[in-house]
């Protein structure tokens, strides 16, 4: 089911990405007296968080997570929306913290900053206990995802992560992105 969901919203999310393509190349000619620059038609604003907004009050060992997570997602040549996604993935798997293994509290093998998990693949312990390695995992799989960057941040995040609670990662939206905007030129 969660399967079908997920195929569903992608195809969704296609044809009105396709929509988009086909229209707007007609539309921008319809009428050229009229039409603004290209440049004024672009728009750079965050979509709006969804739903209910969560906030916890970081560390300096949480900050520096979430630095990591930004320095990683730059140099991965990747925008800021990459960088909001990975924080409020992290902000709902650790909370920030580069977790280790949690005994009879730990989710199977889950690790690090976006418990990712050894025996799915996502890299040794050591691997994944590494800020940047751990954030540069998470970025690839998000690369695999098409049309992440337009699609809202639970569902990208869920798509990587794949997560029995798949909108969990909405609420932590607002919070990430303030953070991303706080880092990102520092």
């Amino acid at each position: 089911m969660n399967t079908i969901f997920r195929k569903s919203m992608l195809s969704i999310a296609g044809l009105a990405f396709a929509g988009g393509v086909f229209a707007g190349p007609i539309a921008a000619h319809a009428n050229p007296v009229d039409a603004k620059p290209a440049a004024a038609a672009v728009q750079t604003a965050a979509p709006k968080p969804q739903g209910d907004q969560s906030h916890i009050d970081l560390n300096g060992e949480q900050t520096g997570n979430a630095k990591a997570i930004i320095a990683a997602t730059k140099k991965a040549g990747l925008p800021e929306r990459a960088a909001v996604i990975s924080i409020a993935t992290s902000l709902q798997e650790s909370k920030l913290e580069n977790l280790g293994h949690l005994g009879d509290m730990n989710d199977h093998d889950s690790l690090g900053l976006f418990q990712q998990r050894p025996s799915s693949g996502w890299g040794t312990p050591e691997q994944i206990t590494d800020p940047e390695y751990s954030t540069t995992a998470f970025l690839k799989g998000l690369r695999q995802v098409d049309g992440w960057q337009d699609m809202p941040l639970t569902d990208a995040a869920q798509t990587v992560q794949v997560s029995a609670y798949p909108d969990a990662y909405a609420q932590w939206e607002q919070q990430a992105t303030d953070l991303v905007a706080h880092n990102w030129n520092s």
